[in-house]
């Protein structure tokens, strides 16, 4: 069946007049950020008062941020990126703090309505289906709830299977492209080698922790990403995440990864993004190994429980002695987010023989902070409860705080922390009567 949609292309700034004052918009996240749209809504911003723009992570500019903006458009940050810290710092913009598996039901509810959702897609296929491409995560349900679609329609977008379809004729307003897609590369090349050093200790340290057959959870950042080179000499290895990079390839390639052992969804790569480069966007393109779904499946605890042996590895911004974590905020400034973080370490901490897994660099600014601390940073949020931490890992060790008690845990952690900080911990940890 052929569908005609030929009525419903139009240029983006024809299609962005949808959007009224006093709307709220959300955009396609990650790689398909919707840039074509977005600069086309900017570009008529004298038009618009009090419009709130909503996504996840994005890389490219944010226009909607810039201060001659203020009055006009308003973001609200459902995971604070680099594009818009600045903004949310400076009062100028908004953050919402969320588990990533419940934006979905907050969607879903009736409670965070949607005017018009800007999205990020591939062509049609010979029945109509455009894939949601390189970025599932909340997007597809957040279509699902909106008034208005509007997508870009990319022939360079790849096709990427699963649970990540929208019919065209579910799409009212269509603007066509031939774009390349932003990449990001997790590892920066202009590392300097003394803190590659450091990464790849830590992933040493993590890799002893995984066995065959786990099913792997790997977190945003340098870190998740340096294991996967220590798991070469591994079998069957299962993932179920919400996102990866490229450093997968190579393990799936060499047959490390093929999900054989996974308790739910055997032979699948779970996921429901990737941030990565071209190489990582042509690989998943109609790979039937790849199967993306929603943050509300991926990130559900209950459905990553039923992956036997989960391992999850995330990363943080600071830990205090008792094992309280923090990764969204440095003292009462918001840095990042929720994301998945406590998400996957309840559900991986519920699974059986499953692994949650905290891993950080034992300083920061070239070893004159400790990233463990006595306490939190005043203002700091705690992401993830000293409750759901179970190991903790840097350069220097791991510590298992489950079932720990506070002397204990203050042990442990002073013992895996930068040894110019040791002692000062222990005074500390001894003023607060943990020790």
């Amino acid at each position: 069946m052929i569908h005609d949609y030929s009525n419903r292309i139009v240029n983006p700034e024809k299609a962005v007049e949808i959007v009224k004052s006093d709307d709220r918009v959300y955009l396609h996240a990650n790689s398909c950020y919707p840039e074509l749209l977005v600069k086309a809504l900017c570009d008529r911003y004298n038009d618009l008062n009090n419009v709130e723009i909503c996504h996840l992570t994005s890389f490219t500019k944010a226009p909607y941020v810039n201060p001659e903006m203020t009055g006009h458009f308003r973001h609200n940050a459902l995971f604070t990126g680099n594009n818009v810290r600045k903004a949310v710092q400076e009062g100028r913009a908004d953050f919402t703090p969320i588990f990533l598996s419940e934006i979905p039901l907050l969607l879903e509810s009736g409670k965070f309505p949607i005017d018009v959702c800007f999205l990020h897609l591939s062509m049609p296929d010979a029945h109509g289906y455009c894939s949601f491409g390189v970025s599932n995560e909340c997007s597809k349900i957040a279509a699902e709830n909106s008034r208005v679609i509007v997508a870009q329609l990319n022939k360079k977008m790849p096709r990427v299977l699963g649970d990540n379809f929208i019919h065209i004729d579910k799409i009212d307003y269509i603007v066509e492209c031939d774009i390349e897609l932003p990449e990001l590369p997790m590892v920066d090349p202009n590392m300097p080698k003394e803190e590659r050093a450091v990464y790849r200790k830590i992933a040493e340290n993590i890799s002893m922790l995984i066995k065959d057959g786990d099913t792997l959870q790997m977190g945003i950042g340098a870190i998740p990403d340096a294991v996967l080179p220590y798991l070469r000499e591994k079998n069957d290895l299962g993932i179920h995440t919400e996102m990866f990079s490229d450093s997968l390839i190579d393990l799936i390639e060499l047959g490390v990864v093929n999900g054989d052992r996974k308790s739910l969804l055997p032979g699948k790569v779970v996921s429901s993004f990737v941030i990565g480069t071209k190489k990582l966007f042509d690989y998943i393109d109609d790979n039937s190994l790849i199967e993306f779904r929603t943050s509300k499946f991926v990130n559900d605890p209950f459905t990553i429980a039923r992956n036997d042996n989960m391992i999850s590895i995330n990363s943080c911004i600071e830990v205090d002695i008792t094992g309280q974590v923090c990764a969204d905020s440095i003292g009462h400034k918001i840095y990042s987010g929720f994301g998945g973080q406590v998400d996957f370490i309840r559900g991986s901490a519920r699974s059986k023989n499953g692994k949650p897994i905290m891993a950080f660099a034992s300083t920061a600014k070239e070893n004159t902070i400790s990233k463990i601390k006595p306490y939190l940073t005043p203002g700091a949020g705690v992401t993830t409860s000293r409750g759901d931490v179970h190991y903790v890992i840097t350069e220097y060790g791991v510590a298992d705080l489950f079932g720990k008690n506070l002397r204990q845990r203050a042990e442990l952690l002073i013992n895996i922390a930068h040894p110019n900080f040791r002692d000062e911990l222990t005074e500390k940890a001894k003023e607060l009567k943990y020790l």
